[in-house]
């Protein structure tokens, strides 16, 4: 694991968080490891008591959970919540893509055919957080578009959530030969969004989102049985 150490002396609970759920986000630190309060506290250059207020933040914020014998750990991957999660985004994002598409500028489209650009190299290149990241900026233009504030901080708030899932979905479709679901879906949903077709939008992001949540599941079922 490797965390920034752009620190100072007097490093606030509020940047030990952000920099412990960065590298959460960023897959330094994978679900089920632990959170070694002292540990992290060297890493970061603190005492320990901002690092044990994160770490109750994280938990909180539901990116972190406590094991017996172990104390807090980055939260496990789960079926029961792949499937709660995704079935919750499916349900906002495929209205956020109906509404945004509806509004939606031609200069949106031009910056989100920009940012699946990026997400193209990325999937070339095989860097799975930046593909995640671009991924993420094209959608976020489309949401925004619609004009609901809350229903896209609401969005960005389940991605968080489900980065590490994200993060086994991509690496599992980058392992296979031959997958174009990491950017099919995403060159559809630009052209009905160019074509303002709201109907096209919403079920090509929910076919997206169906897809997703089959790949990652039978990717965490693979990893069960290994």
């Amino acid at each position: 694991m490797v965390i920034s150490k752009r620190v100072v002396p007097t490093l606030l609970t509020d940047q030990v968080y952000a920099m412990i759920h960065e590298a959460i986000l960023n897959g330094d630190l994978p679900a089920g490891a632990r959170l070694r309060v002292r540990d992290l506290a060297e890493q970061v250059g603190t005492s320990v008591m901002p690092v044990r207020e994160a770490i109750r933040r994280l938990e909180e914020a539901g990116l972190a959970e406590r094991e017996p014998h172990k104390g807090a750990v980055v939260k496990s991957l789960t079926l029961e919540e792949l499937i709660h999660v995704y079935d919750v985004r499916r349900l906002l994002e495929t209205e956020a893509a109906r509404l945004g598409s509806r509004r939606v500028t031609a200069q949106d489209c031009d910056k989100m055919q920009a940012e699946y650009e990026l997400m193209r190299a990325a999937i070339d290149e095989r860097r799975v957080i930046a593909l995640l990241d671009h991924d993420e900026a094209l959608l976020t233009i489309l949401y925004e578009a619609a004009g609901n504030p809350v229903l896209v901080q609401t969005i960005r708030t389940l991605w968080q959530h489900c980065r590490a899932y994200k993060i086994v979905g991509a690496q599992g479709s980058l392992d296979t030969a031959g997958d174009d679901s990491l950017w099919r879906y995403q060159q559809d949903l630009i052209t009905a969004a160019r074509g303002n077709d709201a109907d096209a939008a919403a079920s090509i992001n929910a076919a997206s989102l169906l897809d997703a949540s089959d790949r990652i599941r039978a990717r965490l079922a693979a990893q069960a049985e290994g």
